[in-house]
């Protein structure tokens, strides 16, 4: 017989949680179900386990293998857990204890069952199945439920949203809310989780990140999630500056020991972070330091305290872009052959991150590893991510080659995250043409953005050396939009302060980002975007864009200097407004020279209502 009473833990004081202890003769153990039960929300089972620390000689990360089954009618999510050290890692920065733990963000209110699995044998964590695996006891077989009710979070908390994902279409679709989805955002600096305030965070080169200029952009929603008094104040106001301007995603590498930073890594270190750092700042050591640090043995306190970052992402609309290698690391795992290490690195990213709800996993940027790889590294992770998350990779600019191996069902890759090397951007347009028109033909429809424009030196300038920002905005992020690319992010030029690697104020570059906005707000406000194509063929002039549903809606982005262009609307007779958007200003649509037109052949646009030299887009539709 089973006794059901509650307990009292040591979580932060901000979270909701039930606990029930369940006792019998058999001494079954007990477990916590911690945080908001609401639809989308995160919500945390904490198991009382075997007692283990980061370094046991039986390694906790990959010699046992929690996973929970949960179930909802006829909806089932196997999500795998993980060692959570004393279950306040964040807070203690302890490195042992027996808390085990999986993150669960429900689908639908209800109830929900679910059935515990806890296995022990070597390499367990990383083995294709574990049924037939030795228990190991403790919550091994345990069941429990709880009952979910439905979100009360509004505005751009993705929980008022639900989960985007990929729908077999070029843009990502929130299951809630129904909204396909545009992002605009940063890609840089890649070195974002080289951040003082996480534990054992090293300075190599001297890039270790303060974010102090944003410290005056805190605000108090993040006060919860704050760790050790105040830290994580300062990155949690970076995000929330981006937030209010209108922006929606960040990128953030998380592993890049050999990389251009060398600071971020989820591991234990084998020396003291002064050793590594000393190691790390002689390129001619790479042999020294790039065994310095464990690849199989996690460091709980630092990803607990990752993880408050990103749950204020998913709180201020923020589509979380994990960048799990770049070029100079996809190697460092296995000898660069897909194995235990490999394994282990995306299991624990998958079970301690997976739940977030607007987010991707880029396989590798700049990756240039064998495709067979590829294509084993990207099935493991689709087969192991049990909210299906977008899946892409990144190439360099003159490789994308590659992606021809990997579109349709010859990977389970849904999307790419192109990078490009023209300084003026205009590469940007035809590229993300070809991939989308190559992975249509597939059957197999890509999401395609651009994460990476412009030449590596140059690349998103700060305002105090372009403060106009017109072949960014035109060639770049109109020029993806109107070709079908769900979104940009920005990279910064190394040569220019507040570089890829150096930024730590967003501000650099805060002209621009409200031109951003505004190709955002224009998308989402007037377009149908998702039951659109690119259409430049429709115009009369070879460098405008055309965006259209053909006989409803024409989007037609004009240069600068191009003043005005005609448009092939076919014959049906039927009646067309026109308005002109400033993209550089935003607003509301304004009246040109022609205030309407008929579908009758090919039809003038007329002229913008003001400085004819600067760009515009016009919005023609039909009128019902």
């Amino acid at each position: 017989m089973k006794y059901y009473f509650l307990k009292t833990f040591s979580f932060p004081s901000t979270l909701l949680f039930i606990v029930a202890l369940f006792c019998s003769c058999t001494s079954e153990p007990d477990y916590a179900v911690q945080g908001e039960l609401k639809k989308w929300h995160k919500i945390e089972l904490v198991f009382n386990g075997p007692s283990a620390s980061e370094l046991d000689s039986i390694n906790p990360f990959l010699d046992y293998r929690l996973d929970v089954t949960f179930t909802n009618d006829d909806q089932t999510f196997v999500v795998p857990g993980f060692y959570a050290a004393d279950g306040n890692a964040a807070e203690t920065e302890s490195e042992k204890g027996n808390k085990w733990m999986v993150r669960f963000a429900p689908n639908t209110t209800g109830v929900w069952n679910f059935e515990v699995s806890f296995k022990k044998a070597s390499n367990i964590a990383v083995a294709d199945g574990a049924n037939d695996a030795p228990s190991a006891n403790f919550m091994d077989g345990v069941t429990g439920n709880f009952t979910v009710g439905e979100s009360d979070k509004t505005g751009i908390d993705n929980r008022s949203k639900g989960k985007l994902e990929y729908v077999n279409d070029h843009y990502l679709k929130f299951k809630d809310s129904g909204n396909y989805f545009i992002k605009v955002g940063v890609d840089a600096p890649e070195n974002i989780l080289a951040f003082d305030d996480f534990d054992a965070t090293t300075n190599a080169l001297g890039l270790l990140k303060t974010w102090e200029p944003h410290r005056k952009d805190f605000d108090e929603d993040a006060s919860d999630l704050l760790w050790q008094g105040e830290k994580g104040k300062n990155l949690f106001g970076a995000i929330n500056y981006l937030a209010s301007e209108g922006l929606n995603v960040f990128s953030f590498l998380t592993f890049n020991v050999d990389g251009d930073d060398r600071n971020v890594f989820p591991y234990r270190l084998k020396v003291s972070e002064e050793a590594y750092t000393t190691y790390a700042n002689d390129k001619k050591n790479k042999e020294a330091w790039q065994t310095m640090f464990h690849k199989t043995r996690l460091d709980v306190s630092k990803l607990e305290q990752w993880e408050r970052i990103f749950d204020y992402g998913d709180r201020k609309g923020m589509f979380l872009h994990f960048k799990t290698h770049e070029t100079e690391t996809d190697h460092l795992m296995d000898n660069g052959v897909f194995g235990v290490e490999g394994k282990l690195y995306y299991r624990e990213l998958i079970a301690r991150f997976g739940h977030h709800l607007a987010m991707n996993w880029n396989i590798g940027e700049e990756n240039n590893q064998p495709i067979q790889e590829v294509i084993k590294v990207t099935d493991y992770v689709a087969k192991l991510d049990p909210y299906n998350s977008h899946r892409v990779i990144h190439t360099f600019p003159d490789q994308d080659y590659r992606y021809a191996e990997l579109i349709g069902d010859q990977s389970a890759l849904t999307g790419a995250s192109l990078q490009l090397s023209e300084e003026d951007f205009k590469d940007v347009h035809p590229r993300v043409l070809k991939w989308r028109e190559k992975s249509d033909a597939t059957g197999k429809k890509w999401a395609i953005a651009v994460d990476e424009p412009g030449k590596a030196k140059v690349a998103l300038l700060p305002d105090e050396e372009d403060s106009e920002h017109d072949d960014a905005r035109g060639n770049a992020l109109w020029g993806t939009l109107i070709a079908g690319g769900y979104g940009v992010e920005w990279y910064f030029g190394y040569a220019s302060p507040h570089s890829d690697l150096t930024c730590q104020d967003y501000r650099s570059r805060d002209l621009f980002w409200n031109q951003n906005n505004h190709a955002k707000v224009f998308f989402e406000k007037y377009l149908p975007f998702w039951k659109m194509s690119p259409s430049d063929d429709l115009l009369g002039d070879k460098v405008s864009y055309c965006f259209s549903q053909l006989g409803e809606v024409y989007a037609v982005y004009l240069h600068p200097g191009t003043e005005t262009t005609t448009l092939n609307m076919g014959d049906s007779g039927n009646s067309f407004s026109v308005k002109w958007y400033d993209p550089r200003n935003g607003g509301d649509l304004m009246e040109g020279s022609i205030k309407d037109v008929k579908a009758e052949g090919r039809v003038d646009l007329g002229y913008p209502p003001k400085e004819r030299e600067k760009d515009w887009v016009v919005l023609v539709r039909l009128q019902k």
